[in-house]
């Protein structure tokens, strides 16, 4: 069992969490941007054709409930997850800043040197935060059980592979975000198209009337694939920069832990 002076080191250890990065209070928080949002572009176009491809005003949905704004929400709500993973990101690179590990080009670490740096790191990563806090502390713990630095580049590879596919799956909801999105888009596009022709009178159709209609029923989907497109891009650019903070993590604790030790006695 850890002892109270142990566990009160690890908890004064964890940065604190800032509340915006909690994904709930984000999606609410996102949620409210987008309702202003939509307010303020309701008042500002009006009914003016932009107001109908982007708001789908005097279409086939009661104002404001509409398939457009269904998908202004989840776009910003995509957006407020994307925010957390590069926030998180930055996070991770600035760990670099800690100097835990000696960095100079002669330093050699022997067993009883990890001891000290292992209470440098003790406290500063949780289940989900601190690539290199908790490499350097599993891969130290591997060495001084075993004193075998093979065994230990084992462990660092089989700790940055967990890593990098629990990285992976933080970007599950915004996946089915970019898929959902151009979903509604398209099911909007059946329903106006539906409702288009279920009010087409065969005798005498009004081509005019009906051409108008169908434009309106497809600009959900156009609008679709703009927030998909836009989600997609800025996924790329957040998902990269996440990524190679787990391999800077990993070479910061290679470069200078793993080539580093010494084994002998």
């Amino acid at each position: 069992m850890r002892s109270g002076e142990e566990l009160g080191i690890r908890m004064h250890g964890l940065r604190p969490m800032n509340p915006l990065h909690n994904r709930p209070a984000m999606a609410g928080l996102m949620t409210m941007v987008s309702a202003v949002v939509i307010l303020i572009l309701t008042y500002t176009l009006g009914h003016n054709m932009a107001a109908v491809i982007l708001l789908d005003r005097d279409g086939f949905f009661p104002y404001p409930f509409t398939i457009q704004n269904l998908m202004h929400v989840l776009f910003f709500i995509g957006l407020g997850e994307l925010w957390i993973r590069r926030s998180a990101a930055r996070a991770e690179k600035a760990w670099r800043n800690e100097h835990f590990l000696p960095e100079d080009e002669h330093t050699v670490l022997q067993a009883s040197d990890l001891s000290g740096i292992r209470r440098s790191v003790a406290g500063k990563a949780d289940s989900e935060n601190g690539f290199i806090p908790y490499l350097i502390q599993t891969c130290i713990l591997q060495f001084q059980a075993s004193r075998s630095v093979d065994q230990t580049v084992s462990v660092l590879n089989s700790s940055l592979e967990l890593i990098s596919h629990r990285v992976d799956l933080r970007y599950t909801m915004i996946r089915y975000l970019i898929w959902v999105i151009p979903t509604i888009g398209f099911i909007g596009t059946v329903i106006g198209i539906a409702a288009t022709l279920a009010m087409v009178d065969p005798a005498d159709p009004d081509l005019a009337a009906l051409t108008a209609s169908l434009a309106v029923a497809f600009n959900t989907t156009l609008v679709a694939l703009i927030h998909s497109a836009i989600l997609v891009f800025v996924q790329h650019l957040v998902q990269e920069n996440e990524e190679r903070a787990v391999n800077d993590a990993g070479q910061y604790v290679l470069q200078h832990l793993i080539n580093r030790l010494y084994s002998g006695t």
